[in-house]
């Protein structure tokens, strides 16, 4: 039987000041005990910021056989204008058909293998294996194809353009079902017969078998191959390392083709936190691979709000906004930092207060040397919480 919740572990909208009241519902209890920070907001929270997050887990399930696929667009997060993002698994075999788009493709493995295919505008292919960690990047217009290999395969598709659905894009079913029988037989050269089989509708995903060897795979091409790879193994890159964590980035200075999307891997350890800091370059997309966080976000003039995530929650932060992601869990976060830019940057509010003129800061915040002497010159992404540092909710009842 389940478990019937007691009035005393309901968690109910009231601070440690008296603020708020209880709630006796109708209400979804499950829902507050995961959102903390919006059932009782933090004290500093004030104004009327946008919704910054939603879940996979709320998304539509496109399913097929040969796998499924889900997506968070402006549909789901309005705020979310400048990237999307796709969910996908594939099954052993299964096949994310012959397409191609009008936006950037960026990638990452979750887990298991696939082989992707592509052909550029010069007749220069690319057949290539990733497993978790790899990532791909196809430029709008590139044609390409994903397969899962011999455990299947999950991955992460972020498209620069929050207005994007991974439905919508151009599948050689799909041109092949709406063009004349006549126009195809023309185009290569063969009897009509030849189309007599073709699908009558979009393929999408769909089963097939296993591929074998990538080297029985291989199409000799007389242009030869892409002169920049489509993929990049991340976890095998070198981390900023600190006490509160990690951090791999990854743009077009190590990944060239990447010129649309720039992104960070970040772990966050048990008692750290994403630094205060900000964009200076674009809106950041986020995507929780694990763990439990919060992040504030500061919208300037007297607003910020804060937010819980998990691990299939999609967060955001509009340009420029100040903002902090702390960990509320015992094992580490890790999550994406992305961008619609060619570049990764961020603003250290650590680092811009050491490397500003000492009185012009104390003058402002009224402030002394226990602060000022701890501040650092050099960035570091990922800070530790002081050991007494609380980590329970914001005042908080319990």
């Amino acid at each position: 039987m389940d478990t019937i919740p007691t009035f005393a572990s309901i968690p109910q909208p009231i601070r440690e000041d008296g603020a708020g009241a209880t709630d006796f519902g109708p209400r979804d209890v499950l829902r507050d005990a995961e959102n903390p920070d919006l059932l009782v907001p933090p004290v500093t929270d004030a104004g009327t910021v946008p919704n910054m997050k939603f879940s996979f887990s709320d998304t539509h399930m496109q399913l097929n056989h040969g796998g499924w696929s889900r997506e968070v667009t402006v549909r789901e997060l309005p705020v979310a204008t400048t990237m999307s993002g796709v969910n996908m698994r594939l099954t052993p075999g299964g096949v994310r058909e012959l397409h191609w788009h009008q936006q950037a493709e960026w990638a990452i493995v979750l887990l298991g293998k696939a082989r992707i295919t592509a052909v550029d505008q010069n007749g220069r292919n690319f057949i290539a294996d990733v497993g978790v960690g790899d990532l791909w990047y196809f430029p709008p217009g590139v044609p390409h194809s994903i397969q899962g290999l011999e455990e299947g395969c999950e991955f992460l598709l972020v498209f620069d353009d929050g207005k994007f659905s991974d439905i919508n894009t151009f599948s050689i079913t799909d041109w092949f079902a709406h063009t004349p029988k006549d126009v195809l037989a023309a185009n290569f050269g063969v009897p009509e017969s030849a189309f007599a089989h073709i699908p009558n509708e979009q393929r999408y995903i769909f089963q097939a078998q296993v591929p074998g060897p990538i080297e029985s795979q291989a199409v000799p091409d007389p242009y030869g191959a892409v002169p920049k790879s489509f993929t990049h193994r991340l976890l095998a890159q070198e981390p900023i390392r600190t006490p509160g964590g990690t951090v791999r980035i990854v743009d077009s200075s190590n990944f060239p083709i990447s010129t649309a999307i720039a992104a960070a891997l970040v772990e966050l350890k048990p008692g750290a936190m994403r630094e205060m800091h900000w964009h200076p370059n674009n809106d950041e997309w986020q995507y929780y691979l694990s763990g439990t966080a919060r992040m504030t976000v500061f919208a300037a003039q007297g607003t910020a709000r804060t937010f819980d995530y998990r691990a299939g929650d999609v967060g955001y932060v509009p340009f420029a906004y100040g903002h902090y992601i702390q960990n509320t869990g015992s094992a580490s976060v890790w999550f994406l930092e992305m961008f619609k830019s060619d570049r990764f940057a961020d603003v250290s509010l650590n680092q811009w207060m050491a490397l500003t003129p000492k009185d012009l800061v104390q003058n402002t915040l009224h402030v002394g040397p226990e602060l000022m002497d701890a501040l650092r010159k050099q960035k570091w992404p990922v800070v530790k919480y002081p050991p007494e540092r609380d980590l329970s909710p914001n005042q908080r009842m319990p």
